[in-house]
């Protein structure tokens, strides 16, 4: 059954964005310990600045409606670019495996860089573990619903 193609992109989207941010939190709690407010109040920081970090429940919410707006927008553009430059779509683990790359480069390079997130050094490790976060939990399902959808 086909579905209606906003549906399934805004459905698509919030399933990627729920594992993106789920590895996120697990990762954070892995190692600080503690639970996941300051990763939703770094999202949010990305628009609100440092008040986010002292702005309580409401910067939870916006991090996560943030967050959410960019799951759903990378969702979305990689569904275009198959549709636009279907022949990519034959290798699905390469395709999924560049596009969270390629994510990864997009957040680090411009987003947060043009962002008012507190500006960090990033290690190789850091980036290595982002990198897989976003191939496993955004590019390569991304890849896979699109193969079966034959987007």
């Amino acid at each position: 059954m086909k579905m209606r193609p906003l549906a399934f992109v805004l459905g698509t989207g919030l399933l990627v964005g729920t594992l993106d941010i789920l590895a996120a939190c697990v990762q954070y709690f892995l190692k600080t310990g503690n639970g996941p407010a300051p990763v939703f109040k770094f999202i949010a920081s990305g628009v609100f600045g440092g008040d986010a970090f002292s702005g309580g429940d409401r910067m939870i919410v916006f991090g996560l409606l943030f967050h959410y707006s960019l799951a759903v927008s990378f969702t979305l553009f990689f569904f275009l670019i198959c549709a636009v430059f279907p022949s990519i779509s034959k290798a699905k683990v390469t395709r999924g495996v560049v596009y969270g790359v390629a994510i990864w480069l997009v957040m680090n390079l411009i987003i947060l860089p043009l962002s008012n997130t507190p500006k960090t050094s990033l290690s190789w490790i850091d980036a290595g573990t982002g990198m897989l976060i976003l191939i496993v939990c955004i590019g390569l399902p991304l890849s896979f619903i699109a193969a079966r959808q034959k987007i």
